[in-house]
Order: C-alpha cells, then sequence, then structure tokens
C-alpha cells in the first residue's frame, strides 16, 4: 500500500504486504509483512516475518524472523523465531524468541531456553 494510503479496520490475506501509509487495527498475514520507513501502524501483528522500518505499536507473533531496524520505533512486545535489533532502533516492549545456549552452559541447561515471561 503506497505513500499517503490509510486504512482504518483489520487487513488479513493470504500473501505479503508492503506497508508505506498508515494502518489503524490488526494484521494478519500468510505471507511476510514490511513496514517502510516513514509509515505507521497502530494494531497487532501476526505473519509469517516481519520487518519493521517506521513505526509500530502493537504485539507481534511472528513464524519466523522479526528484524527491526535503525529507524524503527516499536512499542509493544514481539514473539518470532528470530529478533533482529538493530543499533539506533527505539524499543519499548518484551521479546521472545527462542534461542541456541552457548556450549559450556549446553551441559547444564540441556540445550535450548526460552527468553524469561
Amino acid at each position: 500500500m503506497g505513500r499517503g494510503s490509510r486504512i482504518r479496520g483489520r487487513v488479513h490475506g493470504d500473501g505479503s504486504l508492503r506497508v508505506e501509509g498508515s494502518v489503524e487495527g490488526n494484521i494478519q498475514l500468510t505471507g511476510d509483512l514490511e513496514i517502510e520507513d516513514g509509515a505507521s501502524v497502530t494494531g497487532d501483528v501476526e505473519a509469517s516475518s516481519l520487518v519493521v522500518a517506521g513505526q509500530l505499536t502493537g504485539d507481534v507473533t511472528s513464524r519466523g524472523p522479526v528484524t527491526i531496524r535503525a529507524t524503527a520505533q516499536y512499542a509493544g512486545n514481539v514473539g518470532g523465531s528470530e529478533v533482529i535489533l538493530e543499533e539506533g532502533a527505539a524499543f519499548a516492549g518484551r521479546i521472545e524468541a527462542e534461542f541456541d545456549l552457548p556450549a559450556e552452559l549446553t551441559e547444564r541447561t540441556g540445550g535450548r531456553a526460552q527468553s524469561p515471561r
């Protein structure tokens, strides 16, 4: 959706979406979501993967990686298979992601851990 476009309401679909304007409402996609620099989304997001370069206010559930770019302003909780937070990004919330422990800790914990809840 192009710059200057504005959507109010729930967005859902079988595919990917690039937001260059603004969305006020929840977004649920089977594909990927990109929120471009200068764009804004206010609502919860569920997508295969997510890249945030603009402004996002809401909770995120992703089946794949979530990348929060240096230009992003994000307020909400995020859960994904991998969360990448670039230096300079403004982030306020919780991150829940699975990760591998270093080898020296693996023996004590069984090899996998999840961030504290």
